[in-house]
């Protein structure tokens, strides 16, 4: 059996393959939303969102908090969906809140349900580790606005991929240029062709 620490260490070294090949070929995804995973594990949950946030066509995926993580779960997406690392939180915000995105967290029990409200055009999701959370008091942070998944089941809990990509859903089902995108890609191939 495999030592905890050559895991990590394979781990670390995939990771690094993927982040050489991500500079390289990502490029950001068509609609005006990020993703921004707060201290999450380096795991599989990280993969999983960025697969989701290529397949959304998110713009961005911040990490904060992370050092590296197994980009395996990815599926590959690693190398379309732009990656961006902040040594915390505040620096990640810093530098979304220049560009004018409203920052949303996910959280149990948050002031608004996802879906009963139109997001912003430029949003920022904000999504914590599943056992600790934030790394970060939302409080000091006033602009924040939280939102909460409606559950009705006994657990009311979600896995953390699966509220990212819940979330990246609504976004696009409000916002959604897929099928713009898709057309004006065919017309570019068509005219390419030409």
């Amino acid at each position: 059996m495999r030592s905890r620490f050559n895991r990590r260490q394979d781990m670390a070294t995939r990771f690094t393959k993927a982040k050489r090949k991500n500079l390289i070929y990502a490029q950001p995804g068509p609609h005006e939303c990020v993703v921004i995973l707060d201290g999450l594990k380096p795991d599989f949950n990280i993969g999983k969102i960025i697969r989701s946030a290529d397949a959304f066509g998110i713009r961005e995926v911040h990490l904060t908090g992370v050092d590296f993580f197994d980009p395996e779960p990815a599926k590959g997406s690693m190398r379309w969906v732009v990656v961006r690392q902040h040594q915390d939180f505040a620096g990640c915000y810093r530098a979304l809140e220049d560009q004018g995105f409203t920052f949303l967290c996910l959280e149990p029990g948050g002031e608004q349900l996802l879906g009963s409200g139109e997001l912003p055009l430029k949003t920022a999701f904000v999504v914590g580790h599943e056992e600790f959370g934030l790394s970060f008091q939302v409080d000091d942070y006033p602009a924040f606005q939280r939102l909460t998944i409606p559950q009705w089941g006994k657990v009311q809990s979600l896995n953390v991929s699966v509220a990212a990509s819940l979330a990246m859903y609504e976004y696009v089902r409000q916002h959604g240029r897929a099928e713009q995108a898709r057309t004006g890609q065919l017309a570019e191939q068509l005219l390419n062709q030409g």
